[in-house]
C-alpha cells in the first residue's frame, strides 16, 4: 500500500487511518484487538485515538481506548510498525481539559502510560482553547518534542483563524508547528473546510486527516430510513443530522458510483476523500474485522473523473 507523507513531518501513513473512538465503547477489548490485527494486517499502520475516549458512555471516566491500544502495542510488539496519534484538550471532566501548558505537561504522561510507550508520534490539540494564548500551547508541545515524548503535532477542530495564529507564532518563536489538521469533513460536510480551511492547509503544506469520513456510518448506507436509526447506539444522531434530502440525494450517487466501481458506499466515500487535493487520509472506524477489510479495500479504488462528478453535484 503506498503511503503519504504526513504535511512535512516527515510521518508517512496509510491512506487511511484506523480511528479508536468505539474501542471500550461499541468493541469490546477482544473485538478491538481483532480490529487492530486486521488494520495492520491489511497494510494500514496509522491509528487514531485521544485521551477522551470514550468518557461519555456511562461508568467511563476517559482514556479507555488508550488503554485498549496499549495492551495491545505491547502484546503484539507493534510499537515500531504503527503511527500512534492521540489528543489532549478535549474535556475529560471539569479539571482536567483545555491546552494551558501545566495540563498538557501533565496529560501526555498519562496517554504515555495507557498507551505503554516512551512516544507519540502525533500529539493533537483535540479542539481549540480561547482561554489559553497559542503561544502557551506550542510552548508545552516544544518542550515534549525536545524531550522526545512526542514526535510531531497537530490540531483538531481549529478554524482557519486560530490555526493560522498558531502557524505564524510557530513561526515566530521557533517552536514546533502544526504537521496536521484533524477536520470534519466528508462528503455531506464539505464547506467549511473546503472554503475556510482547505487554501490554508495548502498554503503550508499541512496534512490533512479528516474524521467523520463517513458522517458516522450515514455514508455507508445502512441508514435510509428512520427505523433504520435503531440500528446501533449512533443512530439518533445521524438521523438528526443527515437523513435528509441532501443525504438520501448523496447515498444515490454513492449508490451510482458504487454499481460502476462494483464496490460498497462506505468503499465509495472513503476514496473520493483520499482524491481530494489537499487531503491526505480520512479516519474511519470499525466495529468488526470484516468492516476493516472492507474499508481497506477503498485504498485500491481509482474513481473516474465522471465519478468524482458525480458525487461533487450531488454533495454540492
Amino acid at each position: 500500500m503506498q503511503h503519504r507523507e504526513l504535511g512535512r513531518s516527515g510521518l508517512r501513513i496509510a491512506p487511511l487511518v484506523l480511528g479508536g473512538n468505539v474501542f471500550g465503547w461499541t468493541a469490546d477489548e477482544a473485538t478491538s484487538f481483532r480490529i487492530l490485527d486486521a488494520f495492520v494486517g491489511g497494510g494500514g499502520n496509522a491509528i487514531d485515538t485521544a485521551d477522551g475516549y470514550s468518557v461519555w458512555v456511562p461508568g467511563h471516566v476517559g482514556g479507555e481506548s488508550e488503554t485498549i491500544i496499549g495492551k495491545w502495542l505491547r502484546q503484539r510488539g507493534r510499537r515500531d510498525d504503527v503511527v500512534i496519534a492521540t489528543k489532549v484538550g478535549w474535556e475529560v471532566n471539569p479539571e482536567n481539559k483545555g491546552l494551558k501548558k501545566d495540563y498538557i505537561l501533565r496529560a501526555v504522561e498519562g496517554s504515555l502510560q495507557r498507551l505503554q510507550t516512551d512516544y507519540i508520534d502525533l500529539y493533537q490539540s483535540h479542539k481549540d482553547d480561547p482561554t489559553t494564548p497559542v503561544e502557551e500551547t506550542l510552548e508545552a508541545y516544544a518542550q515534549l518534542v525536545q524531550q522526545g515524548k512526542v514526535r510531531v503535532i497537530g490540531a483538531s477542530n481549529f478554524d482557519a483563524a486560530r490555526l493560522r495564529e498558531s502557524v505564524e507564532a510557530s513561526a515566530r518563536l521557533g517552536f514546533p508547528r502544526y504537521e496536521s489538521l484533524q477536520p470534519l469533513y466528508n462528503l455531506y460536510d464539505r464547506a467549511e473546510f473546503e472554503q475556510q480551511l482547505l487554501p490554508l492547509v495548502q498554503e503550508h503544506n499541512i496534512g490533512v486527516i479528516p474524521y467523520y469520513g463517513l458522517a458516522a456510518g450515514f455514508l455507508t448506507g445502512k441508514y435510509r430510513t428512520a427505523a433504520d436509526l435503531q440500528k446501533s447506539a449512533r443512530g439518533g444522531g445521524v438521523g438528526q443530522k443527515y437523513l435528509n434530502e441532501k443525504g438520501l440525494r448523496i447515498l444515490g450517487a454513492l449508490d451510482a458510483v458504487a454499481a460502476r466501481q462494483q464496490a460498497t458506499p462506505a468503499q465509495v466515500a472513503l476514496a473520493w476523500i483520499m482524491a481530494q487535493p489537499g487531503l491526505t487520509a480520512p479516519i474511519a472506524s470499525a466495529t468488526s474485522p470484516e468492516q476493516v477489510t472492507e474499508l481497506l479495500h477503498a485504498t485500491e479504488l481509482q474513481l473516474s473523473p465522471d465519478d468524482i462528478q458525480t458525487l461533487n453535484e450531488a454533495s454540492a
